[in-house]
């Protein structure tokens, strides 16, 4: 937005070069109307990444390539996605949120911004990232929340899903829980917590790991799925982690009720909190 740049900021260090220096920000958006979080050969395929970008770019008047902690599917949100850009354009913090808000679409907000120093890289510089799976365990599906949460209509034991879940952590070879089409050079993941919760007519999974690998998480929550309805024992989570094969394992749960809600980095980078996303029963009749 204009009314945050005084003609300075706008033309920084005219006529002389201006050293370049890092942002962060972190960035929620509703993946529903997304192809995904990276930028597609296909100019008609809208991304996260280059709408992002496109604001970006409007506000630092010169283009701006965004990095970020993990790129999501398409269908998959995000509440605490953190990026970073080099840029060469001075603009004051709010510049970066408010203004870039301005010219973003509804499903796209950036919450903070933040300068870092160079050496520190949104992917790379991350010690975990967590994720969020969301299913209505109702025999109606919810419409208001329709983008948000996977509804399964059969009853779920969140107990024998949380036991099976436990005898997953640690670092383990994931094959059985990637997608096939997975390019990772390494199956191996660290997976620090996977907690299975019920909160009223909603099954919570959260789910943490220093990096994940393609559909991991929605592969995770397709087994625990069919454990926590009784078509498996609890015991299959880990007897299908050990075959190391894809085809032995259940479905891919949806995309819709996947969010990645947070991204851990080493606290010398202070970067600011996440701000918690919304609370669903604020949605609900009390």
């Amino acid at each position: 937005m204009a009314e945050f740049l005084s003609p300075l900021e706008r033309n920084p260090g005219s006529g002389h070069s201006v050293e370049s220096q890092r942002i962060a920000l972190c960035v929620e958006y509703d993946g529903s109307v997304f192809n995904g979080w990276q930028t597609q050969l296909n100019p008609a395929l809208k991304t996260v990444q280059e709408t992002l970008e496109h604001a970006l770019a409007n506000i630092a008047d010169q283009p701006i390539k965004v990095l970020c902690a993990g790129r999501t599917d398409s269908g998959v949100h995000a509440t605490g996605q953190i990026v970073h850009f080099d840029t060469t354009s001075r603009r004051p913090l709010q510049a970066w949120i408010k203004g870039v808000n301005s010219r973003l679409p509804p499903h796209v907000a950036v919450r903070w911004a933040q300068q870092v120093p160079e050496d520190f890289h949104a992917r790379f510089s991350a010690q975990s990232r967590r994720y969020r799976y969301l299913i209505a365990n109702t025999p109606v599906r919810p419409a208001l929340l329709a983008a948000f949460v996977t509804p399964y209509f059969y009853p779920l034991d969140e107990h024998r899903m949380h036991a099976a879940a436990q005898q997953l952590l640690g670092e383990n070879d994931f094959t059985s829980y990637r997608a096939v089409a997975c390019q990772s050079r390494t199956p191996m993941r660290n997976l620090l917590k996977l907690n299975v919760t019920r909160r009223g007519e909603y099954v919570i999974a959260e789910v943490e790991a220093n990096a994940f690998l393609q559909h991991m998480v929605r592969n995770l929550v397709g087994v625990l799925l069919a454990i926590g309805d009784g078509r498996r024992p609890v015991s299959w989570a880990r007897e299908v982690l050990e075959l190391r094969d894809r085809c032995s394992a259940g479905i891919t749960a949806p995309a819709t009720g996947l969010c990645l809600v947070n991204v851990r980095y080493p606290e010398h980078f202070k970067l600011p909190a996440t701000p918690p996303p919304m609370d669903i029963s604020l949605l609900r009749q009390a």
